[in-house]
């Protein structure tokens, strides 16, 4: 009854989000794929959506030239330079090179408070850089080449409760620390879980903000919660079953399950919030070794779900329609899980994978097994080592990358793709119910913990079936999308009202929705998060608000 209480509490509130009555009517639309721009002169690696609604993209500074130069200014005399990071507006497609001076190859970032993209660590000099991008015009990057204690590549952050990031491990790093800079903690588990030197299978480990404050580590296939203040291993959990291996090479992916605050008002700051973490996909110990060799083996299809705040957590293990290694877990506006990319043999790594994987496949975490998987449109663009997704303000999925080459190469078996895609998911259906649109907050878009708001919205048509979600803007690479949060707000009061149009037209309903901001940070770290309204499971655009 533990693992399904926080399931039953959500489904009290809003039972469309995964009822036949909700999505039923889109069964026919499996979502639908449009190409952005066929080239925009990189890789996109690593992605990070900023509050202005820009996306910025980049991949590593080593790989020889890019299909994209600096002006002319930003370089030396008689000297062309390549640009390696891109400036992305989903809303006119337009692209603008950014300067990068150290390797960002297999790096790390997160949002801070104020909405700057930290980014971590890299390779070579690049490794103990802290680099800064604020959301402004004609920005470009800022590298404090000296903002880390050790190198850290291939590593993990998380937002904390009190602003500040933590950075997880990396290679040959069995520990952590923070941003900005302060000591550097042992971390054993890290070198406890690793399968060997040269094939690691925990680099990237999965780290999520449990709503006690503590970090859900995951590494290879186990787990532990981690009191980070005092450098204490709170709790171990169980291995996941399966005998499969789910962090770098191995690469399957993770993601924090939609967090209800359903009940919230009547409890405030002591709100006992439960959190449940899925991972899915990977491959077995040794497949990488294989691959080297030219055998690729299956990828997993097997997921688990942990009840991490349970005290007796115990994995579900279900699985997937699909094999898959490398792909990219984005939480959508509704509550939905995307898994998106990837292969379905080898491992992650240069020409090391085979049978791209072309179609997503929808998680819908509130129904019962064995229907909440979904599989949806395939594209025609493989996406394997190093490719990207992202979740976008206007609810469609930003897809970029794969490069499986060790520098740009176009006639490989799988060649460097330098194209940017949009997945508009099953609720963006044109023949689907309209979409609500948000029409105000207030008292504003500048939110306290606890605070109660107003949500005003219009829809075409009547409905009861409403809810109200915050989703935390995400660093997505290497399959896993760092700080992924989403919240399914306490609700109050809906008010509304209809406005009449003439004869043959549709009326305007107009709606007002009390809502309340999370109770405490280590439920929402401060900063910036885009709101939903979501209606019979389809929902609006989202705006940003900041707690």
């Amino acid at each position: 009854m533990e693992a399904k209480s926080s399931v039953l509490l959500v489904l009290s509130l809003c039972s469309v989000l995964f009822s036949f009555g909700g999505l039923a009517s889109q069964a026919s639309h499996n979502g639908k794929w449009k190409l952005l721009k066929k080239s925009i002169g990189i890789s996109a690696m690593h992605m990070a959506l900023l509050p202005n609604d820009k996306v910025i993209v980049f991949d590593r500074t080593d790989a020889g030239p890019s299909n994209l130069t600096l002006p002319q200014k930003r370089c030396g005399k008689d000297e062309i330079c390549y640009a390696h990071s891109v400036e992305f507006n989903p809303g006119n497609r337009n692209f603008r090179p950014l300067t990068i001076s150290t390797d960002t190859w297999c790096s790390s970032g997160a949002l801070s408070r104020n909405g700057e993209l930290i980014q971590t660590g890299g390779y070579g000099l690049g490794e103990r850089v802290v680099r800064h991008f604020k959301p402004c015009v004609n920005c470009d990057w800022k590298e404090d080449q000296n903002g880390l204690n050790v190198p850290r590549w291939y590593a993990s952050n998380q937002v904390l409760p009190d602003g500040r990031v933590v950075i997880v491990g990396g290679r040959f790093q069995f520990n952590y620390e923070f941003v900005p800079k302060s000591k550097i903690y042992s971390l054993p588990f890290l070198e406890e879980t690793r399968y060997s030197a040269f094939i690691p299978n925990n680099l990237y480990p999965f780290v999520h903000l449990a709503p006690n404050g503590n970090l859900f580590i995951f590494a290879n296939d186990r787990a532990i919660l981690l009191d980070y203040v005092n450098n204490v291993v709170v709790k171990r959990f169980p291995v996941l079953p399966g005998g499969v291996s789910r962090n770098y090479p191995s690469t399957g992916s993770s993601a924090l399950l939609p967090i209800s605050l359903v009940g919230q008002k009547s409890s405030g700051t002591n709100f006992p919030a439960e959190a449940e973490v899925l991972v899915c996909g990977g491959t077995v110990a040794d497949a990488n070794v294989k691959a080297d060799a030219g055998v690729f083996v299956p990828a997993s299809k097997t997921c688990g779900r942990l009840v991490i705040t349970s005290k007796h957590p115990r994995w579900e293990v279900e699985e997937m329609p699909i094999n898959r290694v490398m792909g990219d877990m984005i939480m959508l506006p509704t509550g939905d899980v995307l898994v998106i990319n990837g292969a379905a043999k080898g491992t992650a790594g240069w020409g090391v994978a085979r049978e791209p994987v072309l179609n997503p496949v929808l998680y819908k975490p509130w129904n019962k097994k064995p229907s909440r998987f979904e599989v949806l449109t395939p594209t025609t663009i493989p996406r394997l080592y190093h490719s990207t997704a992202h979740l976008l303000s206007d609810g469609r999925v930003l897809v970029g990358g794969s490069n499986p080459n060790a520098n740009y190469n176009f006639t490989a078996l799988f060649p460097t793709e330098l194209s940017l895609e949009a997945f508009s998911p099953p609720y963006l259906n044109p023949l689907s119910k309209s979409r609500p649109v948000i029409s105000s907050v207030k008292p504003g878009l500048e939110l306290r913990y606890v605070q109660k708001f107003y949500v005003g919205f219009r829809l075409n048509y009547e409905t009861d079936k409403i809810y109200v979600t915050m989703v935390a803007p995400s660093f997505t690479t290497h399959s896993f999308a760092m700080n992924q949060r989403l919240l399914v707000l306490d609700m109050g009061h809906v008010r509304k009202s209809k406005t009449k149009k003439p004869a043959g037209s549709k009326s305007n309903h107009y709606y007002t929705v009390e809502s309340y901001a999370p109770a405490r940070p280590e439920l929402a770290p401060p900063g910036y998060y885009l709101l939903f309204v979501v209606c019979d499971g389809v929902p609006s655009r989202g705006m940003w608000v900041r707690i």
